[in-house]
């Protein structure tokens, strides 16, 4: 029995060598993103986000598949509510976008390691994380269109990852695109055997790991805030960004070492 499956708790946590694995621990639902699901993840990466001991995350999942996005049985109890559910839906989905931008501010980078579906909210959790290793026999889709529900914030990550018309394929047809097919699309990095996600997606993070963890947190903030700018405005703001990334006493000393054919130091984060 997978041992996930025997504990309470909806987020699993462990860490070791400066490496945070999270575990979605509700296979019985998908992992489907309940409002506890929800709540648990936001407040652990709330947790990660202020633990310097950390310096990339895997984001994993307990059971056959990553995530089946919202869980539209505890959505469909709230029609019952006077105004039909409407400020409970959009409040929801407020929380769940608060969760997906932490993933996408957190000073770490987070890899998703995917297997089995990963549909609607779920497409758009792997979508927001930084970086993403699937196994072959994954499937992702957007699928609320066939359900009568368009997959809005779902779109959002996910026309931030691929081409528009390849965004509007999956958002309009609902379709399961194989592994290798989304690969293409840009929304994986690497397709691996199953057997070997859970290897590809360590080694990926212990490669991360070994790197100065103030240039990876000074990077991957500028990264995602040049993409709102305009051409000349991300240049003047890249170019300020590195000249404060070569202040930092990880990069005074890395470069010293460089320059001097010595090994890399012990970096600081500072």
């Amino acid at each position: 029995m997978d041992s996930t499956m025997e504990n309470d708790q909806l987020i699993l946590r462990s860490d070791e060598d400066g490496i945070a694995v999270l575990t979605l621990n509700s296979p019985k639902s998908i992992n489907a993103l309940s409002e506890s699901m929800l709540a648990e993840m936001s407040e652990i990466l709330d947790e990660i986000a202020a633990d310097r001991s950390v310096k990339v995350v895997i984001l994993r999942s307990g059971g056959k598949h990553f995530c089946a996005g919202h869980n539209l049985k505890e959505m469909t109890v709230r029609r019952t509510d006077e105004d039909g559910g409407f400020q409970y839906f959009q409040d929801l989905f407020a929380k769940c976008s608060a969760m997906m931008l932490r993933v996408v501010r957190l000073p770490q980078p987070v890899i998703a390691e995917v297997k089995g579906i990963a549909t609607a909210a779920g497409c758009q959790l792997v979508a927001s994380c930084d970086l993403a290793v699937s196994a072959e026999d994954a499937k992702f889709a957007t699928s609320g269109v066939n359900i009568g529900l368009f997959c809005s914030t779902p779109m959002v990550a996910l026309a931030r990852n691929v081409p528009r018309k390849l965004a509007m394929e999956m958002l309009l047809l609902g379709e399961f695109l194989p592994a290798a097919r989304v690969a293409e699309m840009g929304l994986l990095n690497r397709v691996v055997p199953l057997a070997d996600v859970e290897a590809a997606s360590m080694e990926m993070a212990r490669i991360i790991a070994d790197k100065s963890p103030a240039a990876v947190k000074i990077g991957k903030r500028a990264f995602y805030e040049q993409l709102e700018m305009p051409l000349e405005k991300a240049y003047a703001f890249a170019g300020r960004t590195m000249a404060e990334n070569m202040m930092a006493k990880d990069t005074v000393a890395g470069i010293g070492a460089f320059t001097r054919r010595e090994p890399m130091p012990e970096w600081t984060g500072e």
